[in-house]
């Protein structure tokens, strides 16, 4: 389902209870609460952003999912690990981030109580000896308020993301690169870089390992993109590069930028994806004239639930001439999937 700016129905209503629970608009409207206006259109993109999310005002399932998750704070509702529907929102997230913060081993702050989540708040309940049976309910509520007001500082994910990045600098070969031309827009553009960066990596010995592109289906493709970062989990990819271009209404913007999994606002990321993405954009800004649009945190599906490090390349705009000249031509492609292969390289090197 993907409402947007003009729609009406129950939907529209439900949106706008949500946001407003949130503080980013009014429940109360002087025209038809039920009509998705202008001032609706405004606070989707405000959640948009803030949540580092595509920012285009249309609720598919990716924005809906997420607005589920923020109805939720830590301690509205018990939480345990449920394997064939895990339970997902903002106070998972919470949960993750004070274990981690205990340096208890949560993993990433994902909004997803996986296994890792329950292994570590078990552990957390035997430290603090309260039941470990990895329900996360009043008992244990109480057990954090204690805790937290005492510790503050350090990260112990980022720490071992230190240790998962030294264990992967040994070199290219025998690696799992995933590649992802996921872009409905342009697929056949990403693929055919993809397949370039394909066989320059294979030549060193990587094993190399291409999703099927996203398919245009009138939502945020979302489910497409949490079915690719389940395939690189469930292949065991050390890790992930997706290849995209944008096409946008104007012909003004233009450019490159590389995104890895961060909070937008400065909070949790992820310190191997930052490093890959500033690999990435150094070498693709130094072997190209397409302008520098850096680096950038994000919370996009594919960035959110791979367990190793990805990112996110925009490689321009197909709405703007000189890009689409540049994107179009086999020559600038080659010179494209040379500089990815290169910071791939650079990023598996012992150091």
């Amino acid at each position: 389902m993907v409402i947007r700016r003009g729609d009406t129905g129950a939907g529209v209503a439900e949106i706008r209870a949500r946001l407003a629970q949130l503080g980013l608009c009014s429940d109360v409207v002087e025209s038809d609460p039920d009509l998705f206006d202008a001032e609706l259109d405004h606070a989707v993109r405000a959640f948009q952003q803030e949540r580092g999310i595509t920012v285009d005002g249309v609720v598919g399932p990716q924005t809906f999912r997420r607005l589920e998750e923020a109805r939720w704070q830590l301690g509205d509702r018990v939480l345990s690990y449920v394997p064939v529907h895990l339970m997902a929102g903002d106070d998972v997230t919470e949960l993750q981030r004070r274990l981690n913060q205990l340096g208890f081993a949560a993993g990433r702050p994902d909004g997803r109580f996986g296994h890792q989540t329950d292994a570590a708040l078990r552990e957390f309940q035997r430290g603090v000896g309260v039941t470990a049976d990895g329900t996360c309910g009043p008992e244990t509520f109480r057990a954090f308020d204690r805790l937290v007001r005492t510790v503050s500082g350090g990260s112990a994910t980022t720490l071992r993301e230190h240790v998962t990045l030294t264990a992967l600098q040994t070199g290219i070969a025998d690696k799992v690169v995933v590649i992802d031309p996921g872009d409905p827009i342009a697929g056949d553009l990403c693929h055919s870089i993809a397949v370039r960066v394909e066989g320059r990596l294979a030549a060193l010995g990587t094993q190399v390992l291409l999703t099927r592109p996203a398919q245009p289906d009138g939502d945020d493709g979302a489910a497409d993109d949490h079915a690719r970062a389940q395939f690189a989990n469930d292949v065991g990819a050390d890790l992930v590069l997706s290849l995209h271009l944008s096409s946008v209404a104007s012909t003004m913007p233009n450019g490159l930028a590389t995104f890895y999994f961060g909070d937008p606002h400065g909070g949790a990321h992820s310190p191997s994806g930052r490093i890959l993405a500033e690999l990435v954009q150094d070498e693709l800004h130094a072997r190209t004239d397409l302008l520098d649009c850096y680096t950038h945190p994000r919370s996009w599906d594919l960035l959110r639930f791979t367990r190793m490090p990805a990112v996110r390349v925009e490689l321009g705009y197909l709405s703007n001439d000189a890009d689409a000249r540049r994107l179009t031509n086999p020559v600038f492609q080659d010179v494209v999937a040379e500089g990815l292969a290169v910071a791939v390289t650079r990023f598996c090197a012992p150091r």
